[in-house]
């Protein structure tokens, strides 16, 4: 179903063959048309108020259904169908790092580039985060690895920060960044680009075959 609707991410929604929501609805940050990331009806997902909204919509539209009127449910939710915006290039975003040094996108030039979007709260990110350490020491400086955490309160993120890899870049997200990743719809999500910049692979969640993935591309881009 993912596939036909060209939705890349989750969360996905579907009521029968209906998507009644997609990963832009979704997000840490709110949107809106000027992102280019649609509406983002339940962002930030964490708002109690968000998930309310969802809750009602999702009773709505099964009601609909029920009562034989998917015409109304295509209808109401046809943006959602439209594919999701994915990014192709690593975006130019600049942010202080948790000890207030500057992260700028083009010093990250020239070597592949891993960024991880992660929350003190997730526990698939803790462990993504202790193997992106051991990345860091096994390719040094060949490589630039950037953890950015959001929805996070920042003596968390600087307590995971101080028990892993110090040659990470750790930094909690501001808004334009995060959004210029196309927004975070969940956690974690890894982002890997070539030494052009280039987008290589955009992995969400923790997938079994996570770290050979990623070895496999980097081995071949690292030299």
């Amino acid at each position: 179903m993912a596939e036909r609707f060209g939705v890349k991410g989750y969360p996905s929604v579907f009521i029968d063959d209906v998507l009644v929501a997609s990963p832009r609805d979704f997000g840490v940050f709110n949107s809106g048309p000027e992102s280019g990331q649609g509406a983002g009806r339940y962002a930030p997902w964490r708002n109690a108020e968000s998930q309310d909204r969802f809750k009602n919509d999702l009773s709505h539209m099964i009601d609909l259904i029920l009562a034989g009127r998917r015409d109304i449910v295509r209808r109401e939710h046809a943006e959602s169908s439209a594919a999701f915006r994915e990014v192709t290039e690593l975006p130019k975003f600049q942010i202080s790092d948790i000890a207030g040094n500057p992260i700028d996108a083009k010093d990250l030039a020239g070597r592949p580039v891993v960024v991880e979007f992660w929350a003190t709260w997730c526990p698939p990110c803790r462990s993504t985060l202790d193997w992106l350490g051991e990345l860091k020491s096994r390719y040094g400086d060949r490589l630039a690895v950037v953890a950015l955490a959001v929805e996070s309160p920042k003596d968390a993120v600087r307590a995971v920060a101080g028990e892993r890899n110090k040659d990470i870049r750790w930094a909690i997200a501001d808004g334009p960044t995060t959004l210029s990743f196309g927004n975070i719809t969940a956690v974690p999500t890894m982002f890997v680009f070539d030494k052009a910049g280039k987008q290589i692979k955009i992995i969400y969640g923790a997938p079994p075959d996570l770290h050979e993935q990623v070895v496999r591309i980097l081995d071949r881009m690292v030299h």
